[in-house]
Formats: structure tokens, sequence, C-alpha cells
């Protein structure tokens, strides 16, 4: 009698790909095959529904814009870095969220490479201060524009 040994998805790397490539996750969580927001995207990791869209429509791709510095005065010595491909855009974004739509744009400076730009200001940014969240960094205002003035991105 000839056995035969079944092949498991950890016998077989190619076969771990292939599904690993249309699964898709939002905020961690795995979406269905089922679920009709599954059928929207292709495979890949998503923090929120808007960035999934964003991804797969293309602008995703797109590499030029802007490295921003926004605060806000309820949180002062505190400047967020962040990218984007339009920096007023984005703001407003923020203001949305805040009932006192007190978030300021501070300054921008545009970039071929916006993602490349934004890594080297938070390692720089990183070099300058002793405490940072996530994008937000505690430095000074002309400390970070000092920063994007210097960037090779």
């Amino acid at each position: 009698m000839i056995e035969v040994k079944k092949k498991y998805y950890k016998d077989n790397p190619e076969a771990v790909k292939r599904r690993d490539a249309s699964r898709v996750f939002i905020n961690g969580k795995e979406i269905s095959k089922k679920d009709p927001i599954h059928k929207m995207f292709k495979g890949g990791r998503y923090k929120t529904i808007g960035d999934a869209v964003f991804e797969t429509s293309g602008l995703g791709s797109v590499k030029e814009g802007y490295v921003y510095i926004i605060t806000n005065a309820a949180w002062p010595d505190w400047v967020k870095i962040g990218m984007a491909v339009d920096a007023e855009d984005r703001l407003n974004s923020y203001q949305t969220s805040s009932p006192m739509r007190d978030y300021k744009l501070e300054y921008s400076v545009k970039s071929d490479d916006r993602r490349k730009a934004e890594k080297e200001a938070h390692k720089g940014a990183m070099k300058k201060c002793d405490v940072s969240h996530g994008e937000w960094f505690k430095m000074s205002v002309s400390e970070a524009v000092e920063l994007l003035d210097n960037l090779n991105g």
C-alpha cells in the first residue's frame, strides 16, 4: 500500500505565500472572505478602512508630497512630524476630530519622496528630543523646522 502524506501549509511555503497574499487585515483583525469589505481590497494589512481605500486606489503609490509640522496648543512643546500628499488637507482631517479646531500647520516642505523624507525627519527628531510618542516629539517648532530644512529626501 502506498502511503500518501498530506501537505500542510507549513510544508509548502509557496502555498503559505498564496494564502497570505489574499488575506485582508484591518486594525489587526482579519476580514472574512465572506465579508463584502474583503472583496473590495487585495490582500494586505491596513490600520483603517480609510488607509485600505487610499492604498488600493493608487494614491498610496504617489511618492511626491510634503513633510509637515503640526502643533496643538493643548500640548505645548510637542510637535507632530508627518507626511501627506497635501499638508493642508491633512491639517483639515485633524481639525475634523478636534472640537476646538486648534491644530496648526506650522511648516511644511515639498519632497520628491515624502515617505523617505518623513523617515529621515523622525530619525533626526529622535536624536534631538528625549521624549516621543509615535509621530509626536517633545521639541520646539524651531528645532523641527531646522530638521525639515535639512532633509535630503
